[in-house]
């Protein structure tokens, strides 16, 4: 009698690493591939942050509490994509006098990966003397006019910049005290703005000793209504130049028959003059929290109406444009508004322009080797 002889053959099957070096050789190209969808991404998120940081600060400032500004000063994305795979067989292998039957085997296959997304986001307060400074200084008026140059609306520009115009006063509510505005100076923009739709304005610069000075020119050859538009601006502002160019200045006076005096207003006190419009709940006014709301002027003049309309509720509307909580309300600028989304563009475009914000030298990081 034979005795019965048995082995086991081993096999390893080599697709497990190919499998892996398939896995490898398309993560690649991980990174640029991310690179449009997540440029968009992070475009997207830093731009909701700082809406509702600026929004955050007008109700801050309606309360008395002081504003605070958060700079994110780098994004740094890492991705890391880990695979591998393994398989095996064992089957039993009988002796050659034994009768053929099927063999017995076993095998095994694994397949595992792994995806990791490590973002290193860089947070920088805004503090210090340059900030403060920055947040106080009125904005320059050749900053204001550059905008308008570039074909941003004249009248809303200076409503939102300005205190006066060569004396001619604006409204303001900064302190919660309305100082309604004088009787030419809403005039005195509808003028500017239809000007300014027909091309006969334009700005330029010109280096004055160590200063860089504005100046504006009015148009020689223009239509009849633009000349009466000309004409109640100059003699608004008092301009008696014979050779139309206007120099622009800081100040609340004019000292000389060709200069425009700006009396701009800082970031500060533009962010007051929003929140002062904001429809605060009234039981806010009766516990102390805040002062009473400023009258809206919602009568025949259009322009004493607020530029940012902020509402404030329990909850905020679900297609706010802008949206905050502050203790225990949230404060809202509604989409559907798009004046109110429009001025509050031109914050954030004011905040851009200025660089309210501290230098920064570039972070130093130490990230890890993965």
């Amino acid at each position: 009698m034979k005795t019965m002889r048995s082995r086991w053959c081993f096999v390893g099957f080599g697709f497990g690493c190919g499998i892996f070096g398939l896995v490898l050789a398309g993560c690649s190209s991980i990174g640029p591939g991310a690179l449009p969808r997540d440029r968009v991404d992070y475009i997207g998120a830093m731009g909701e942050s700082w809406k509702q940081q600026t929004l955050l600060n007008i109700v801050l400032l309606r309360y008395g509490d002081a504003p605070t500004f958060m700079d994110v000063s780098s994004v740094i994305a890492s991705y890391a994509f880990i695979g591998n795979a393994n398989a095996g067989a064992a089957i039993n292998v009988e002796g050659s006098a034994a009768p053929i039957t099927f063999p017995k085997a076993v095998g095994s296959f694994g397949v595992g990966a792994t995806y990791l997304d490590r973002p290193t986001i860089s947070y920088t307060p805004l503090t210090g003397d340059k900030f403060t400074k920055n947040l106080l200084r009125p904005i320059p008026p050749s900053a204001i006019f550059s905008l308008i140059a570039a074909g941003y609306p004249a009248d809303l520009m200076l409503q939102i910049t300005t205190r006066a115009l060569n004396g001619v006063y604006n409204r303001s509510s900064a302190t919660l005290d309305t100082r309604p505005s004088d009787p030419e100076f809403y005039p005195l923009l509808d003028s500017l703005r239809r000007i300014q739709l027909s091309g006969a304005i334009s700005l330029r610069v010109e280096k004055r000793g160590n200063d860089e000075t504005g100046i504006i020119v009015f148009a020689g050859h223009v239509t009849p209504e633009i000349q009466q538009d000309i004409e109640l601006v100059r003699r608004t502002l008092k301009l008696t130049a014979e050779d139309g160019n206007v120099i622009l200045s800081y100040g609340a006076l004019q000292r000389t028959g060709n200069e425009l005096a700006v009396l701009s207003r800082s970031m500060i006190e533009i962010l007051q003059e929003f929140g002062a419009r904001i429809e605060v709940p009234s039981d806010h006014i009766n516990k102390g929290r805040t002062l009473a709301n400023v009258q809206t002027g919602e009568g025949d003049q259009s322009r004493d109406r607020p530029m940012i309309r902020i509402l404030a509720g329990a909850k905020a509307a679900d297609d706010a444009f802008a949206a905050v909580r502050y203790r225990d309300t949230w404060y809202w600028i509604d989409d559907g508004d798009f004046y109110s989304k429009r001025a509050f563009t031109f914050l954030l475009l004011f905040f851009s322009l200025l660089e309210t914000g501290v230098q920064q030298q570039a972070p130093l990081l130490t990230l890890p080797v993965q």
